[in-house]
């Protein structure tokens, strides 16, 4: 079943609840950087609170939000509107802190919420590939282990806020390829049902670049205070499913004048300078 509207109030559920779970988890690596105990595993200093467990429980409750909404509409109305998991992530860290969000921070999330709101109705995704072929896969993962490897062994040399970033932008692009491959894993299981989730190498892969991303997740949070990491994931996980869905699943805006590209471009910068503004300050 194809319903667009239904995917945008699945999605909506899925920002809100990976949210919640984005705070509790930089809370845990906040309160480990100050007393000490990162200096073990950021992994295994996580896993160890309970708190941490709440957490991730919440985002995997968002990830099957997601799941649900990509069941529902393509990947190019699902992935825009997660990115106002930020704008969900704002007012929930605050409230965490004991204070109030700034006038700024309004109003740059209202420019977020307005620019994700014309990519998705002005946009109008149409469906893809339910099952791309894999010529298709292979240079968009040999394209990817390349670029981010070499973002993750520069990160290496790099310390505080810049370490933070280049992980925050490896952690964004690998769930970018997460939602990618959920999509996929999602048709494959309307079409060919348990057997075909079971039969194809995309549920693997899922699981893989799920494991993988919150890992380096952790590792980002834990590199930093929150405002240096969260941008560049925000950004860069839309930007590369995008790229994918169009490359690699072949889902495309039906935009056919210069001046709705023009709209749909200038609401992609906006919304990119809404995710940078909102997290200069401290989340």
């Amino acid at each position: 079943m194809h319903s667009n509207l239904l995917a945008v109030v699945f999605a909506l559920a899925s920002a809100l609840t990976i949210a919640w779970g984005t705070v509790v988890r930089h809370r845990i690596a906040a309160d480990a950087t100050l007393d000490g105990s990162f200096k073990s595993s950021p992994v295994i200093n996580a896993i160890r609170q309970p708190l941490w467990w709440a957490g991730t429980g919440t985002a995997l409750l968002g990830y099957g939000f997601q799941i649900v909404a990509l069941g529902f509409g393509t990947l190019l109305v699902v992935q825009p509107i997660l990115v106002l998991s930020l704008m969900f992530t704002l007012p929930l860290a605050t409230w965490y802190d004991g204070r109030r969000m700034r006038a700024h921070e309004t109003f740059w999330a209202l420019v977020l919420t307005a620019s994700v709101t014309v990519l998705v109705l002005l946009g109008r995704p149409a469906a893809g590939d339910t099952q791309p072929p894999w010529e298709r896969w292979v240079w968009a993962f040999g394209l990817g282990a390349l670029v981010l490897g070499g973002i993750w062994v520069l990160a290496e040399f790099l310390r505080g806020p810049s370490r933070a970033l280049a992980l925050g932008v490896v952690t964004g692009a690998l769930f970018g390829y997460v939602a990618v491959l959920s999509k996929a894993f999602v048709d494959i299981a309307l079409t060919q049902g348990a057997w075909g989730v079971i039969a194809n190498w995309e549920t693997y892969g899922l699981i893989l670049g799920a494991t993988l991303g919150t890992t380096v997740q952790q590792y980002s949070f834990n590199a930093g205070a929150l405002r240096h990491s969260l941008p560049a994931m925000t950004v860069s996980e839309p930007i590369v499913a995008f790229s994918l869905g169009y490359a690699v699943l072949r889902e495309q805006f039906q935009v056919s004048t210069a001046l709705g590209w023009a709209a749909m471009g200038l609401a992609l910068v906006g919304m990119i300078a809404a995710t940078f503004m909102l997290t200069r300050k401290r989340v």
